[in-house]
């Protein structure tokens, strides 16, 4: 893996970048190569934003691993060729982890569908349990997969990700815990516990499925279990609740919407299998990815000054406490589907403000850039109006 990644890299330097969020237990590199247009050059482009795929972080769960493989060579081959894959890395930063836990992966075996080693790292930590959550406190010391990529999100402000695994045949999105004592196995079945943004996050799941050849037929694995998943998507909690997961910390701690990808019903298939699995994932690989661009961005600066304001907390008035922050650069995204939204902004030192705009059936982006008035300012204009 290592090696196909630096030769991506060595080969297409002005449209990829290899780089490393931090290690494993073991000491293996938890390799990221990002993919965009100038990523050899210190890319200044405003309002670009940052999507990512993790993989593997059960590292018995190998189909997401090559299917990044995949299209890391499929964006940097095809970008000269295919107009969509151009304009994709012309105006979004892509960072594609094939493996999360890779130490896991070392002790995994080819062609074992259920079970097996390798879904824990080395000390036998579930890493998608071992992540703060919103509903309950975390059991286990913190792992350095789980740290690295909370810094990760520190670093990066990711808009839009997907997390792959194996096992199943579905999109599942947040909230996979619930606020509710609901986790007793007894239960045949299970409430949904959804997000303020959920019309968002089942469009996103929709998107995937329905650009997947078969997830949207919602069919049961052949294993016996019978699950099957209307349109190919479920509420993580409503198909089985659980604490930890790093999809609902992207989304409640990073400002990051985040899905669970399950793509083979397989955990670990035979290598003659991948083609099919890239077949039937690219598209919906490559349209998910697109779903970035939608919604609203803009940028908040100093009213006097034009000076962009850097952490400024922003959310969508009605929906729900959770929040999102502006970068560096004074740049926010978010991801909202067609209607009337308002946008409550506040700022240390600035007056708060509220700002409505409208997301259009256009398919277009909604641009809203704001200037927040400085503490004391509106006081001195009113008593020199007097």
């Amino acid at each position: 893996m290592e090696t196909i990644m630096r030769t991506f890299s060595q080969t297409y330097p002005k449209l990829c970048h290899l780089y490393s969020i931090g290690k494993s237990v073991q000491g293996r590199n938890l390799w990221v190569l990002l993919i965009t247009k100038n990523a050899n050059v210190d890319d200044d482009q405003l309002l670009k934003p940052n999507v990512k795929y993790v993989a593997n972080m059960h590292g018995n769960e190998a189909v997401g691993r090559e299917l990044l493989l995949h299209l890391m060579e499929y964006l940097l081959v095809n970008y000269d060729i295919d107009p969509f894959v151009h304009n994709l890395l012309d105006n979004t930063r892509i960072h594609l982890m094939p493996s999360m836990n890779p130490d896991g992966f070392e002790s995994s075996r080819e062609g074992q569908c259920i079970g097996g080693n390798g879904r824990f790292n080395m000390r036998g930590i579930d890493l998608n349990r071992n992540f703060p959550d919103k509903f309950s406190a975390r059991m286990e010391k913190e792992q350095e997969e789980v740290t690295a990529i909370r810094r990760w999100l520190e670093q990066i402000p990711f808009v839009l990700s997907a997390n792959l695994h194996g096992g199943a045949l579905v999109a599942s999105y947040p909230y996979d815990n619930t606020p509710v004592n609901m986790l007793s196995r007894w239960k045949l079945s299970y409430e949904p516990s959804l997000t303020p943004d959920n019309d968002v996050f089942k469009h996103l799941a929709e998107t995937y499925s329905f650009n997947h050849l078969t997830m949207h037929q919602g069919k049961p694995c052949p294993d016996g279990s019978m699950e099957s998943f209307p349109n190919g998507t479920t509420n993580g909690a409503k198909w089985y609740p659980f604490s930890g997961g790093m999809q609902d910390y992207n989304y409640v701690h990073g400002s990051c919407m985040e899905i669970t990808l399950e793509l083979s019903c397989c955990k670990y298939p035979t290598h003659t299998q991948l083609p099919e699995y890239w077949r039937q994932n690219r598209n919906a690989l490559l349209t998910y990815m697109n779903e970035v661009h939608r919604g609203v961005r803009g940028i908040i600066t100093d009213s006097n000054t034009g000076i962009p304001i850097c952490d400024a907390k922003l959310k969508i008035k009605g929906r729900g406490d959770i929040t999102f922050k502006s970068t560096k650069r004074g740049e926010f995204w978010r991801i909202l589907l067609p209607g009337s939204y308002t946008l409550q902004i506040n700022a240390n030192g600035y007056q708060p403000m509220e700002k409505s705009f409208r997301i259009n059936n256009d398919g277009q982006i909604t641009y809203v850039n704001i200037e927040l008035t400085p503490y004391g300012q509106q006081q001195q204009q009113q008593q020199q109006q007097l």
